[in-house]
C-alpha cells in the first residue's frame, strides 16, 4: 500500500470507531552525515526512520497518536488509542480540520525542493577533508573541532477526512567546519557552513573551510571595548535573529494568548519607513518551501512588514479562530504534535547601502559577529544578549572584542533599523547586513 493510500484506510479506522473527522501525516526519511577531525575520520552514521501520526477530532475534542509500526494490526491499536484519548480530553472550541473551500489547489506545484542524487559515503569523505584541510591550511589555525558533511531525503504526505491529499520530497546537503586559533588560554574558535536543497549549490568545500579559519585567526587577541551607546551593526550571519525575534512575536499563538508586545500594533509603523519583510513558502529550492501547510491550506508569499507597517501575522486555523481571522497557511506540525504557526522563507529585503556605507559614518560602534544566551522577553521586547565580534573607529572595524553585551528593546530596534544590501539566501530565515542605532554596549 502507498502512502495515500496507507493514511486513508487509518483515516477510515477512526472514523469507523467514531472520529467525526481525522487526519494523518507520513514522514518517510533517510540520511547520511561523517565527521573528520585532525584528518582522521571520527563517525559515519546512516540513518532510515518512518513516522506517521494520526489527529482524530471527536466534537470539539482532539487527540495525536503517533507510531513507526504501520502493519495493520498496529494501526488498529493506534486508531482505537486515539479514539479512547479524544474522548477523554477537555474540549478545545478552536481545534478542527479546514473548510473544504480554503484546501490548497495548488499542491503539486514544483518547487525544486528534492535532488534526485544520493552521494556515496567517499564523496562525502572527501567533501569533509577538503573542507577541514583548506582551514587546517590558513595561517595561524592551530587546532580543529571537526568537520562534517551530511546529506537527508524526507518524504511528507499528508491526507484528512475533508478531502485534502498532497506530498512532497526535501533534500538537504551540508557542509562544516569549526577550528581553533592561537596557543593556551589565548585561544579563539570560529567556524563556517553551508546548506542547501541541492548538492550543485552547496558552497565550495576549500572555500567554506578557508573563511571558517580566516575567521577564527581574525578574533585573535580580543579586548574588551568600553561601556557606551552606540550603534551595532549585525553580520549576516546573525543578523537573521532578529528576523526571528519579530516573527515570534507575531506568531498567532502568541497574539492569542496577549504574550506579544507587538499584539495591539496591526497597522503600525513597528520597522523604519522603507523596511520590507517577506516569508515566500514557494521560492524554489528555498530551505524552508513547501507547496501547502500542516493543514492542507493553500500558502503564498506574503509581505508582513510592508514598508516598516505591519500587515499580517503568522496564522494557523487554531490562532486564526481564536483571533476571528481567517488562517495565513503557515501551519506546521510533527508526527505527534497539533500544527501550530511558523514562518518558511523569511526574509528583510536588501536595502540600498553596501555595509562598508553603512558603518563610514561610525566613529564608534560594535560589529557584532556572534550571539550567547537568550535575553529575550517576547512580552515587554526587552534584548539583552551576549556578543563578540569587532569594535568600529571612524568608519572602520578595527580590533576584535568579546565578553560584551548588547542591549535595547526590540521596539526601539526595529524602528533604528538599516538594512544593507547584501541579502543572501543561506538559513532559511535571512537577512543582510543590518545597522541598529542607539543600543547599549556594555563591556571594559
Amino acid at each position: 500500500m502507498d502512502a495515500p493510500d496507507l493514511l486513508d484506510d487509518l483515516i477510515s479506522k477512526a472514523k469507523v470507531r467514531g472520529a467525526d473527522a481525522a487526519d494523518a501525516v507520513l514522514v518517510n526519511s533517510r540520511s547520511l552525515e561523517l565527521s573528520q577531525r585532525l584528518k582522521e575520520p571520527e563517525m559515519i552514521e546512516r540513518a532510515e526512520s518512518q513516522d506517521l501520526g494520526l489527529r482524530v477530532l471527536i466534537g470539539k475534542r482532539q487527540a495525536i497518536v503517533s507510531s513507526n509500526d504501520w502493519t495493520g494490526s498496529s494501526l488498529d491499536d493506534l486508531a482505537d488509542r486515539a479514539i479512547s484519548m479524544a474522548r477523554a480530553v477537555p474540549e478545545d472550541p478552536h481545534c478542527g480540520l479546514a473548510e473544504a473551500s480554503e484546501l490548497s489547489d495548488d499542491a503539486m506545484i514544483d518547487l525544486e525542493l528534492c535532488d534526485d542524487g544520493e552521494p556515496t559515503a567517499d564523496q562525502l569523505v572527501e567533501l569533509a577533508k577538503t573542507c577541514e584541510e583548506a582551514a587546517l591550511n590558513v595561517d595561524g589555525v592551530t587546532n580543529s573541532e571537526g568537520a562534517e558533511a551530511s546529506w537527508s531525503r524526507s518524504e511528507i504526505v499528508l491526507v484528512a477526512s475533508n478531502g485534502f491529499s498532497g506530498s512532497y520530497a526535501v533534500s538537504r546537503n551540508g557542509i562544516g567546519v569549526a577550528v581553533l586559533a592561537g596557543e593556551g588560554t589565548a585561544m579563539e574558535r570560529d567556524y563556517e557552513f553551508s546548506s542547501a536543497v541541492f548538492a550543485a549549490d552547496v558552497d565550495d568545500a576549500a572555500e567554506t573551510g578557508r573563511k571558517a579559519g580566516e575567521r577564527t585567526v581574525s578574533r585573535l587577541n580580543p579586548r574588551k571595548a568600553p561601556t557606551a551607546k552606540v550603534p551595532v551593526v549585525y553580520d549576516p550571519r546573525v543578523s537573521a535573529g532578529l528576523v526571528r525575534h519579530f516573527a515570534a512575536a507575531i506568531n498567532g499563538a502568541a497574539i492569542a494568548r496577549g504574550t506579544s508586545f507587538l499584539k495591539d500594533a496591526m497597522g503600525d509603523a513597528v520597522f523604519a519607513e522603507g523596511i520590507n519583510i517577506v516569508d515566500d513558502p514557494h521560492r524554489v529550492r528555498g530551505l524552508g518551501s513547501k507547496p501547502f501547510d500542516a493543514e492542507g491550506i493553500g500558502n503564498s508569499i506574503m509581505k508582513l512588514i510592508d514598508s516598516g507597517r505591519l500587515t499580517s501575522w503568522i496564522l494557523d486555523l487554531r490562532s486564526a479562530r481564536q483571533l476571528g481571522l481567517k488562517s495565513t497557511g503557515r501551519a506546521s506540525r510533527g508526527t505527534s504534535s497539533p500544527p501550530s504557526p511558523s514562518t518558511t522563507n523569511l526574509y528583510i529585503e536588501s536595502g540600498s547601502s553596501t555595509p562598508q556605507a553603512l558603518i563610514a559614518d561610525i566613529e564608534n560602534g560594535f560589529y557584532v559577529t556572534e550571539l550567547m544566551g537568550f535575553g529575550i522577553n517576547n512580552v515587554t521586547g526587552d534584548y539583552s544578549r551576549g556578543a563578540s565580534g569587532f569594535w568600529i573607529e571612524n568608519g572602520e572595524i578595527t580590533y576584535p572584542v568579546s565578553e560584551m553585551t548588547v542591549a535595547s528593546n526590540l521596539k526601539e530596534m526595529f524602528l533604528n533599523m538599516t538594512p544593507a544590501d547584501d541579502l543572501v539566501f543561506r538559513f532559511g530565515t535571512d537577512a543582510p547586513t543590518l545597522r541598529v542605532d542607539g543600543m547599549t554596549v556594555a563591556g571594559a
